[in-house]
């Protein structure tokens, strides 16, 4: 699992408890699950910090998936 990876499974997590979850569910096996994926996602990002080619700092492309995953998405607003 990426980086940009594990971040989006810790929102998605995070959604399912704040949502409602399945009866039955440990919502505490969840949150710490959420917890666990963001704590990775941070260490991939302060890993790589950078899109700097030449100064230690990750492929372009990973940069992006950084962008796309830990970016506010803004909804179209109709014209």
């Amino acid at each position: 699992m990426t980086g940009p990876e594990h971040y989006t499974r810790a929102e998605q997590l995070l959604r399912e408890v704040r949502d409602g979850h399945a009866e039955g569910t440990d919502v505490a096996a969840i949150l710490a699950a959420a917890q666990v994926h963001a704590t990775l996602a941070q260490t991939a990002a302060t890993a790589l910090y950078s899109h700097e080619d030449g100064q230690g700092g990750q492929p372009m492309h990973d940069y992006n998936a950084w962008m796309q995953a830990a970016s506010v998405h803004v909804k179209e607003t109709a014209k």
